[in-house]
């Protein structure tokens, strides 16, 4: 029996590189209101446990240890934070032209208020409110930043629903 290989595969977590543990949880937990599933630990470089041996084959042999911290969305999409104690604590250069990771979404219907809420932990709105089909349906965007520079975006609506009209198209 042949397995079926083309079907969407579901988003499992993202992981964020944040000069501090405690400043992002609470920025994140607050403002996003993402709840913490696993507290704040440290990893060592070491080989003797399983997730010792993977953080080396992931980051090499240049560290010692690093902070982590595992939240999760309202629909249960992971958020892995993680904090070098020698990695660089300035805002990453925002460049969406070069190959990489550009953004990630989320959708919240009240986008104005959680705009502001971003704003008042020290985050910056980069650009105003823009509606997707002015005066048709009420699908807003924006895009925003967190207080360590990390650039995200809002909607107020689900992907599927703000694009299944076809934004683009009118």
């Amino acid at each position: 029996m042949a397995t079926q290989t083309k079907y969407p595969k579901a988003f499992s977590h993202i992981g964020i590189t944040v000069p501090t543990i405690k400043e992002a949880v609470e920025f994140y937990s607050e403002v996003m209101g993402w709840y913490i599933i696993m507290e704040p630990s440290t990893v060592k470089k070491e080989k003797e446990t399983a997730i010792g041996q993977m953080c080396i084959d992931v980051f090499g042999e240049d560290w010692e240890e690093f902070e982590i911290v595992h939240l999760a969305t309202s629909d249960g999409t992971g958020i892995e934070l993680f904090s070098f104690p020698h990695g660089s604590k300035e805002a990453p250069e925002f460049n969406p032209f070069n190959t990489g990771l550009f953004h990630f979404c989320i959708h919240d219907p009240n986008i104005e208020d959680l705009i502001a809420k971003i704003v008042s932990y020290g985050g910056k709105q980069r650009m105003p409110i823009r509606e997707y089909y002015p005066n048709e349906k009420p699908f807003k965007m924006c895009y925003v930043q967190d207080p360590f520079g990390i650039v995200f975006e809002i909607y107020t609506h689900s992907y599927e629903l703000t694009y299944f009209s076809g934004a683009y198209s009118k």
